[in-house]
C-alpha cells in the first residue's frame, strides 16, 4: 500500500475529525479527554453508557414542537 503524502494526508484527517465532531460522532473520545472525567474519583462511563445517558438527556427535556 503506498504512503499518502502529509500534504495530503493531514488536511483529509482534519476534515474527517471535524465531520466526526459535527455529527457528533466523535462526543465519546471527548468524554474521555475532559479534565472532569480525569480527576474523578467515578470511573469513567463505558461508550454503551454513555450512549444511554446522551439519550436520556436529549429526550428528558421538553420538546418545542406544538
Amino acid at each position: 500500500m503506498p504512503r499518502i503524502p502529509k500534504s495530503i494526508s493531514r488536511p483529509l484527517r482534519r476534515f474527517w475529525y471535524g465531520l466526526r465532531e459535527w455529527c457528533g460522532d466523535a462526543a465519546y473520545e471527548r468524554y474521555l479527554r475532559s479534565p472532569r472525567t480525569q480527576s474523578s474519583s467515578r470511573p469513567a462511563l463505558s461508550p454503551e453508557e454513555f450512549y444511554v445517558q446522551q439519550l436520556n438527556r436529549r429526550y428528558s427535556r421538553p420538546n418545542r414542537c406544538c
